[in-house]
């Protein structure tokens, strides 16, 4: 197990905001409001050796400071948000070791096969990661949750699942999307579960 750093932004700044709180017209829940910019968070992780940590852009206006970030720690960190089949090479020369992508592969509640594969394709299977930030539903199934959090698909974080994606990517970022950023500690039940099934490298986040 290894401990893998993040940077998320949100109006160009460096926040810890509450899972689930981000919407349109509406100011998030948030824990963590940095006076400091993104170069200095991933110049500290490039000195003290984290790689593999995510920037993610929780909507505009975070452009220039997750590239300033990627420039600070080039191919050592992540980049999420609004990713897609389009911009993916672009972020990767701006210095992101991968792509990070939800939304453009999981819409309309179900798992988007073309888009996957075309995202697959422009990025590289090295260097794309899918997040599958999850919730259970009434039955007890994790399933993955997209725009902001706010939809749940009907795709399952199960073992079958894991092994299918796991042909188009290198690794998987997931959330406990109903705890996230809530300091409730963790799920257990899903970090078990990911621990027996997950074929590949896989981030708890």
């Amino acid at each position: 197990m290894r401990f893998r750093p993040c940077i998320d932004l949100h109006e160009g700044r460096v926040k810890q905001i509450v899972g689930g709180t981000l919407r349109d017209g509406e100011a998030p829940q948030t824990n963590f409001n940095s006076a400091l910019p993104s170069a200095y968070y991933a110049e500290m992780y490039r000195r003290d050796g984290f790689a593999g940590g995510h920037v993610i852009m929780l909507g505009p206006g975070n452009e220039e400071a997750a590239t300033e970030a990627l420039t600070a720690y080039p191919s050592g960190l992540h980049l999420g948000g609004g990713i897609n089949a389009d911009n993916a090479t672009l972020w990767l020369e701006r210095g992101a070791g991968s792509v990070i992508a939800t939304s453009f592969v999981f819409r309309d509640g179900q798992l988007q096969q073309d888009n996957l594969e075309r995202l697959a394709e422009a990025a590289g299977r090295d260097h794309l990661v899918l997040d599958l930030s999850c919730a259970p539903d009434e039955s007890g199934r994790y399933v993955v949750a997209t725009d902001r959090w706010q939809q749940h698909t009907d795709f399952e974080v199960s073992a079958a699942n894991l092994e299918m994606l796991a042909a188009y990517c290198c690794e998987f970022l997931i959330h406990a999307t109903q705890l996230e950023g809530r300091q409730t500690g963790v799920d257990e039940q899903l970090i078990a579960r990911l621990g027996d099934t997950t074929p590949l490298p896989t981030t708890y986040a």
